[in-house]
């Protein structure tokens, strides 16, 4: 025979200062662990979309990332002309681009931070779609101007449009900004590919990787199958939602064990709060408790009612945390991008997913810290209680 829910509830509610203190320790712990979980989501989340399901990037064969890989333009030559590559009026959609790392000083705090600049083909556009020129235009082959992503125009001082900034030993004129749907771009700062070889002093020629539209993404196995089945060619292809699925893992990773770690101190902390607050309701109701008992009701009811009412609890500072976390969903941030050395902003994303686990983890930590005490309850010497009735 079970002991009613209602009897849990007003338990709770005679006993509140107590259950408030334990539900505020439970919210805080789930509040910080969800936001850590939603900057670590973010982080993939902006990466991951940077790649398009009909994109594909070649590098160098054993190359870890754009920064230290190598391809040639007589390798872009044979990419052009290779199966399953989508085409135009003006030719193949293949992008040959470099990458460096310039120093712009950020707004907030006037200290310099790395951003990623990206030389690439006139035909960068059409091989991403999904990335607009949101103001101004486009940079012109052969001139030292540059486009500039969303994020880079609002976080960084001098790189407005009409603006000239000075790096690599060039003054550049940044012409246009571009939205890039809140992928990586979106911190990017994009040139002529030739030009900044130029002023690099890099071999004309020689790029670091190759973006390529495909007829469809169907058509990836083929174009890949006719990559390193040709001798001519050393190199690599993969997805380009895969390769920076890959980027993401190092950051996503340290984020999400950092932010357990975390979680768990402040976890225990509030699973003792909520031992305190269930051993005191044993110890004030041992002899509601022995009638319970004398009534009929089981040690397993006993202890499935204090294990339902620590729950109870937890659940309810479960749902808050994730109200106190609700708020920082969306707000950007920014943080050092490790694979390739450059500022990456990026927002928060608190999912439906990342709330489900945050009550998860509170109830993880109601089960903890009241099932001791319900055990204890259930243990209660019945006679014992009676006899002071």
């Amino acid at each position: 025979m079970a002991i009613p829910l209602v009897y849990n509830v007003n338990s709770v509610r005679e006993r509140w200062p107590s259950a408030v203190v334990a539900v505020l320790g439970i919210a805080g712990t789930v509040a910080v662990f969800v936001a850590m979980l939603a900057m670590a989501r973010g982080f993939q989340a902006t990466l991951v979309s940077s790649g398009s399901p009909e994109n594909a990037i070649v590098r160098r064969a054993g190359a870890t990332s754009e920064m230290d890989s190598s391809v040639s333009v007589e390798h872009v030559k044979i990419l052009e002309v290779a199966p399953g590559v989508a085409r135009s009026a003006a030719g193949a959609l293949v992008s040959p681009e470099v990458v460096v790392v310039a120093s712009f000083p950020l707004k907030t705090t006037g200290t310099d931070a790395n951003v990623q600049v990206r030389g690439m083909s006139p035909r960068a556009l059409e091989v991403r779609p999904s990335v607009r020129v949101q103001k101004g235009r486009f940079f012109r082959p052969g001139l030292p101007e540059l486009v500039v992503g969303r994020n880079v125009r609002t976080t960084y001082s001098g790189l407005d449009i009409g603006n000239t900034v000075r790096f690599g030993g060039e003054s550049w004129t940044v012409v246009g900004s571009f939205d890039a749907g809140g992928s990586a771009f979106d911190s990017e700062v994009w040139c002529d590919a030739e030009v900044l070889m130029r002023v690099y002093q890099r071999p004309l020629g020689s790029f670091q990787s190759a973006t390529v539209r495909l007829q469809s993404a169907d058509a990836f196995e083929g174009f890949k199958k006719a990559l390193t089945g040709d001798p001519r060619l050393s190199v690599q292809a993969e997805r380009e939602a895969e390769y920076y699925e890959k980027e993401s893992r190092m950051l996503t990773g340290l984020i999400t064990v950092l932010g357990s770690m975390v979680a768990a101190v402040m976890g225990l902390g509030a699973v003792f709060g909520a031992l305190n607050t269930m051993y005191s309701a044993v110890a004030e109701r041992s002899r509601e408790i022995a009638t319970m008992r004398a009534l009929g009701f089981g040690g397993a009811s006993v202890v499935l009612s204090f294990v339902v009412e620590a729950l109870f609890i937890a659940g309810i500072g479960g749902l808050l945390g994730c109200a106190f976390a609700l708020p920082v969903n969306g707000l950007t941030t920014g943080t050092l991008n490790w694979q390739t050395f450059s500022h990456l902003a990026f927002a928060f994303r608190v999912t439906p997913p990342l709330l489900a686990i945050g009550v998860g983890f509170a109830l993880v930590m109601g089960v903890v810290g009241g099932l001791p005490p319900a055990v204890r309850a259930a243990r209660l010497p019945v006679a014992t209680a009676l006899r002071d009735l």
